[in-house]
C-alpha cells in the first residue's frame, strides 16, 4: 500500500542549526565569518520558511537593512532562526535572527538580524502566485507584523533613490570587476544561482575592492538595498562590479552590481540581476577600527554618487521602524 502524505498545518517559523567550519572564513587572518556568507546563511533559512508556508518554489526579491554586529567566529555553533511577519498577495516577509554560541559555553548572543521578502512563483509558468495569508495569533507577532509594515516605506524610497542612479566609466573612484562563470555548484531547488551564494559573491568583490584601497583588512558592517531584478543561470557570466561611493571617518561604502548573461552574447550584453549597497570597515590584527583611507570626488559622476550615498544615510535616519527582534538576554542553551 502506497503511503499517503498526511496534511500538516503550516508553519510560520523555522531554525537552523549547525556549525560555522573554517571554510566559512574567506581571508586568511580573519576574526571571522565574511557578512556575504551570513547572507547566505540567511538566504537559506528563509527560503525553507518560505517554502514551508508556501508549498511552492520562491525566489528572492529583496534584502532590507542588515548590521552585523559582530564576528561569528570559526567553530561557533550558529542558529539562524526565520518566520513569517506579514504576507502579500504572492510575497512572504520573513524576519531573520543569526546568533552564535561557543559550543564549550552554549551562550548565544545576536549576531544580527534583518528582513528578507520571498515571492512564491508557479514552478510551470514562473510567474507568482498566490500564498496563504498569515494572521498574527498573539502580541508579539503582530508586533513583528507592525515592525515589517514600518519598513516598507523605507525600502520604497531606498528603491526610488537608488534607481535614479547611472554608472559608467567617467569616474576615478576605486573599482573592481570579478568576472566567472555560474557553475553546477552554485545551483538552487529551483535550477538557477541560489540568492544567498549571488550575496556572497557581491560581498567578496566588495571586500576586495576595499581592501584594495584601504591596503587592510575590511570588513563588512552594513548591507542594505539588495534588490534582485533577474533569475542567475547556471552557465551564466557573472561580472560583479563594485565601486567606491564615499567615505566617512571610518566607514567605506560601496555600491555593488552583479549583472549575468549567456556568455556567447558578450561582456556588454549582460543585465543587471542584482543591486546593493555595502559599507565596510578597515580593522587592524586585533579586530579594532581604523580610519578611512579618504577618496576625494574628481568627476561629476563621482559627486553625485558621493552625495547619493549621503542621502540614502539621510533616508535611514528620516524613518524610525519598528525593531525586527524584542531586546533579550544572553540565552545559555543546553539542548
Amino acid at each position: 500500500m502506497a503511503n499517503t502524505p498526511v496534511p500538516t498545518e503550516r508553519s510560520p517559523r523555522i531554525t537552523l542549526r549547525f556549525m560555522a567550519s573554517p571554510t566559512d572564513v574567506i581571508t586568511a587572518g580573519s576574526h571571522g565569518v565574511s557578512g556575504g556568507r551570513v547572507l547566505e546563511w540567511i538566504d537559506k533559512a528563509a527560503y525553507a520558511c518560505a517554502a514551508q508556508w508556501s508549498a511552492t518554489y520562491c525566489v528572492t526579491a529583496y534584502v532590507g537593512h542588515i548590521h552585523f554586529r559582530r564576528p561569528i567566529p570559526s567553530g561557533h555553533i550558529v542558529e539562524v532562526r526565520s518566520r513569517i511577519a506579514m504576507t502579500g498577495r504572492s510575497s512572504m516577509h520573513i524576519v531573520n535572527e543569526v546568533l552564535s554560541a561557543d559550543p564549550r559555553e552554549g551562550v548565544f548572543t545576536r549576531a544580527c538580524d534583518c528582513l528578507v521578502v520571498f515571492v512564491a512563483k508557479d514552478p510551470q509558468t514562473g510567474k507568482p502566485t498566490p500564498v496563504p495569508t498569515f494572521h498574527p495569533t498573539d502580541a508579539e507577532e503582530i508586533r513583528v507584523a507592525e515592525a515589517a509594515k514600518s519598513r516598507i516605506g523605507l525600502r520604497r524610497a531606498i528603491e526610488e533613490e537608488m534607481s535614479q542612479q547611472t554608472y559608467t566609466d567617467n569616474s576615478t573612484a576605486p573599482r573592481i570587476v570579478h568576472r566567472f562563470m555560474a557553475k553546477p555548484t552554485d545551483i538552487n531547488w529551483g535550477g538557477n544561482v541560489h540568492g544567498g551564494t549571488a550575496m556572497a559573491w557581491i560581498d567578496e568583490a566588495g571586500m576586495a575592492c576595499t581592501m584594495e584601497w584601504s591596503g587592510e583588512r575590511t570588513v563588512a558592517v552594513y548591507a542594505g538595498g539588495i534588490r534582485f531584478y533577474h533569475p542567475v543561470h547556471i552557465g551564466d557570466l557573472i561580472e560583479v562590479d563594485a565601486r567606491l561611493t564615499r567615505t566617512d571617518s571610518r566607514a567605506n561604502h560601496v555600491s555593488i552590481y552583479l549583472r549575468s548573461g549567456d556568455p556567447r552574447g558578450g561582456r556588454e550584453n549582460l543585465a543587471p540581476a542584482i543591486h546593493a549597497s555595502f559599507t565596510y570597515v578597515a580593522i587592524d590584527i586585533d579586530g579594532n577600527p581604523l580610519p578611512a583611507r579618504q577618496f576625494t570626488p574628481v568627476t561629476e559622476e563621482d559627486q553625485r554618487l558621493w552625495d547619493h550615498t549621503q542621502n540614502l544615510k539621510d533616508l535611514r535616519s528620516q524613518y524610525e521602524p519598528v525593531p525586527l527582534i524584542a531586546p533579550t538576554p544572553a540565552v545559555q542553551r543546553t539542548d
